[in-house]
């Protein structure tokens, strides 16, 4: 078996500036990662270990989130469990937004304030522009029991499921989400992300370009009336 393993989660594709990889390094072993132009974001869903950019060294474990920016060479290291990271990448065709605080390289889930989006739903914002991720914002969603109405957004997006149930309706399609799951969400693309917990919260993580705020939601009357569930 080999020491890392790196699995295509969502792909690239010539219109859309994001691209998402599921990394597995064993316990114990390094994987070298970055891109000369593009930034790397990365979201830590199991283990313990460590992110070195630059000669310094920051811890990782479950909920711990890191920026790479282009050009930096970073090393992934495991502990004595093996480290398991989502990464996307966001290439250089992405829009740029001015940086508007102090560059950090990991932020952690809990250490972060939640922020209210449409309805019920909050979010918690990991990366973007306050603090010097200027191409893509990185954030946590969290989905009461139940759906909102329909919607979209004018971002370029890529969505990871930690744990479902859920379904993602996008008017042409249903899909079963569960742990792991990933999908794209295309700018104006009408959809709706289910909770099918019943009593639990659902957590989403959410990668999207221009960076901004993930309660940038729209919905108008012609799209309410246009769609609606059958059952």
């Amino acid at each position: 078996m080999s020491v890392a393993e790196a699995r295509e989660l969502v792909p690239a594709i010539d219109s859309s500036a994001l691209s998402l990889v599921d990394l597995r390094v064993s316990p114990g072993s390094e994987l070298t990662i970055g891109a000369p132009d593009s930034d790397s974001l990365l979201y830590t869903t199991a283990g313990s270990g460590s992110l070195t950019v630059d000669g310094d060294m920051h811890r990782l474990d479950a909920g711990a989130a890191a920026l790479v920016l282009a050009g930096e060479e970073a090393r992934l290291r495991s502990e004595d469990s093996e480290l398991a990271v989502i990464c996307a990448a966001i290439g250089p065709a992405a829009d740029r937004h001015a940086p508007l605080g102090h560059r950090e390289v990991v932020t952690r889930l809990d250490a972060t304030g939640s922020e209210k989006a449409s309805g019920a739903r909050s979010f918690q914002i990991l990366f973007g522009p306050h603090n010097a991720s200027t191409r893509a914002t990185l954030f946590a969603g969290f989905i009461p029991p139940g759906r909102a109405p329909w919607h979209y957004h004018l971002y370029d997006e890529i969505v990871w499921v930690p744990a479902g149930p859920g379904s993602l309706h996008t008017g042409e399609t249903t899909d079963e989400l569960g742990a792991g799951s990933a999908f794209r969400l295309r700018p104006r693309q009408v959809h709706i992300v289910e909770n099918l917990s019943g009593t639990d919260e659902m957590t989403i993580i959410g990668i999207f370009t221009p960076a901004g705020s993930p309660s940038a939601a729209y919905l108008t009357p012609e799209i309410a009336a246009e769609y609606s569930f059958s059952g």
